[in-house]
């Protein structure tokens, strides 16, 4: 279950980084161009607060674990990205981009996951 639960970290980690970084450098247009459609009708500073959770979050799933400190934040990373993925899915959902909501609905099951066997050990 542990190799598992770092696949799922590592993942998640590597998603949110990327998405984090570009939400945190690039213009609203550009986003939306480059497929980041759900950043449409949020207003700059708030794409600016997402792209900072993202990026301290997936920090927060891998280091804790990795360096053995304060692991309980691994989980409460996982917990919130998970709540991201379902204030992004609610916003695809209403923009009618099914696509999309699939893809908030598996990484929010893999914050689920990895929350949830964290949480059992941490």
């Amino acid at each position: 279950m542990n190799v598992v639960l770092w696949i799922c970290q590592g993942v998640l980690a590597v998603v949110f980084a990327g998405s984090g970084a570009v939400k945190a450098t690039r213009s609203k247009e550009r986003l939306i161009e480059s497929g980041q459609t759900g950043v449409a009708p949020l207003p700059l500073p708030a794409i600016r607060l997402v792209a900072v959770a993202e990026l301290l979050a997936a920090v927060g799933l891998v280091l804790p674990w990795l360096l053995d400190v304060a692991r309980v934040l691994t989980p409460l990373a996982a917990v919130g990205l998970a709540i991201v993925m379902v204030g992004a899915a609610v916003i695809h959902g209403s923009r009618r981009e099914p696509r999309a909501v699939v893809v908030n609905a598996v990484l929010l099951a893999l914050c689920v996951v990895v929350a949830a066997g964290r949480f059992a050990v941490a």
